[in-house]
């Protein structure tokens, strides 16, 4: 059955049965607009669209079938009755053919009325259901959901807490976590902070997994990666003509999460003008698609995210003040990974298991060495970067576990800056040249020390050993050559 009331066009040029078949009409709850003349009821669906048109046949000037084919013609998806009298059941089959979707022949009680339009209505919220449909599995067919596993129900200091790919046990983790777990079965909305790689979107969805609304769609918007005309269309949907291309109905996202959750990712990047009608969303749960005036109303969480300081975009005016507070009612802070040195390595463990199959390495772990080299960096681009970083390592490594030689280079001479600069590793730090020997000569001996130690550290793997060491890998041959390194 459609939801709510819909709005039906009486076309009629008898005002008796007219106003017979809209007082009926209206009893059942519906809008209803009445026209004396075909004419008039295509003036009438010109200037404002119908769920459903009732024509009489037989009318004086233009007749039912001539309103059938000019309004089939302004919208092909119309759904019109044709009202027939007495023995002209030949010309309703032909209405049929021309595209009617139902027939009504005179006389006819009321309840044969209510059962035609409860049945034309019902139609049209089953097409409507598939238009919806089909535009969410095109949403969703842009992005594969990650396999999902709930949140634990208590967090405790030491323990592995996962909620996709959101692994730590660190404090600040475990307060996002009970912050999540906390506010999951409300439906307030929630404002995700955190620099980008850290696991908003991450958020975002567990958030909507363990809510109430799980049952409906996630649907996400990057709101940084559109122009200002197709994140309204994204988000708002648009009607046939509303520009150019647009050659029929497209539903926003908005619509598709209607019942469930949309996520607005990088919310700091839309314009004043798009922040206005969110704020109106966000108040009263309806909107109008672009080039439209039908209200479409939804029941939505917005969970928002951003890397961006959004209280100082609201000082320099280029984010509005009452929009902020509407958004931030559950504010979420997520820590950098730098911040969270502790969840480096659980991260990291997680990472081989589910990017071994993907890559075909036979690596299960990591030794001592490769997680030091990777406590060592700053991870700018954090969780992400790491995720990444793991990936490069297992198309290297074809041993059980992950070594230094096999991280990015760039991670590899972290961790030996780090042990330099703590007095740490094989050679005590750099050597301090004493005189004992030519200057040349001394700086042959620690070029083949430094050679040799990074050839250790890459298995002897070529390619690896320059990167380690910054060099071009022709130099790195003359190097091994001279110094008669590798055979």
């Amino acid at each position: 059955m459609m939801h709510g009331m819909a709005r039906i066009l009486v076309i009629d040029d008898n005002e008796t049965m007219r106003e017979g078949i809209a007082h009926t009409v209206k009893r059942m709850g519906h809008e209803v607009v009445t026209a004396a003349s075909g004419a008039v009821g295509l003036e009438r669906f010109r200037e404002k669209p119908f769920d459903f048109v009732i024509s009489d046949l037989k009318m004086e000037g233009l007749d039912g079938l001539a309103v059938l084919e000019q309004i089939r013609q302004l919208d092909p998806q119309a759904l019109l009755m044709i009202v027939t009298g007495f023995g002209t059941v030949e010309t309703a089959v032909h209405a049929m053919k021309l595209g009617a979707f139902d027939f009504l022949s005179k006389p006819f009680p009321p309840e044969v009325l209510r059962l035609k339009v409860t049945t034309a209505l019902e139609f049209i919220a089953q097409r409507r259901e598939r238009e919806k449909l089909e535009r969410l599995n095109e949403v969703l067919r842009e992005e594969v959901e990650a396999p999902y596993r709930p949140v634990p129900t208590a967090g405790r200091a030491g323990a592995e807490t996962v909620v996709h790919d959101m692994i730590g046990q660190s404090r600040a983790i475990l307060q996002v976590l009970e912050t999540v777990r906390r506010v999951a079965h409300a439906d307030s909305t929630v404002f995700i902070q955190g620099e980008s790689g850290t696991g908003k979107e991450l958020v975002a969805r567990a958030v909507h997994r363990t809510s109430k609304r799980s049952s409906g769609a996630f649907v996400k918007v990057n709101c940084g990666a559109l122009t200002e005309s197709l994140l309204e269309s994204e988000l708002f949907g648009h009607e046939k003509g509303a520009f150019t291309n647009a050659i029929k109905r497209k539903l926003g996202r908005f619509e598709l999460a209607d019942g469930g959750t949309l996520f607005l990712d990088e919310i700091g990047e839309i314009s004043l003008a798009v922040q206005l009608k969110l704020l109106r969303v966000l108040q009263e749960r309806e909107f109008e698609r672009v080039g439209g005036e039908e209200t479409v109303k939804v029941d939505t969480r917005i969970v928002s995210a951003t890397h961006k300081d959004l209280l100082e975009l609201v000082r320099q005016g280029r984010f509005r003040e009452d929009l902020y507070y509407r958004l931030h009612i559950v504010p979420i802070t997520l820590p950098p990974l730098r911040d969270r040195p502790e969840d480096i390595s659980l991260l990291a463990t997680h990472f081989v298991q589910k990017l071994r199959g993907r890559t075909g390495s036979p690596a299960t772990d990591l030794t001592p060495a490769a997680r030091e080299a990777l406590r060592a960096w700053s991870w700018p681009g954090n969780v992400r970067e790491l995720e990444n970083a793991i990936e490069q390592a297992l198309v290297f490594c074809d041993a059980e576990l992950v070594d230094v030689c096999h991280l990015p280079a760039h991670i590899a001479a972290a961790r030996a800056a780090a042990r330099s600069a703590s007095g740490g590793g094989g050679g005590g730090g750099l050597p301090v040249w004493d005189g004992s020997k030519p200057l040349p000569d001394w700086l042959d001996e620690l070029e083949k020390r430094t050679i040799l130690d990074a050839w250790e550290k890459c298995a002897g793997v070529k390619t690896r050993v320059a990167e380690l060491l910054g060099v071009k890998p022709s130099a790195l041959y003359y190097k091994l050559e001279k110094y008669g390194i590798g055979g």
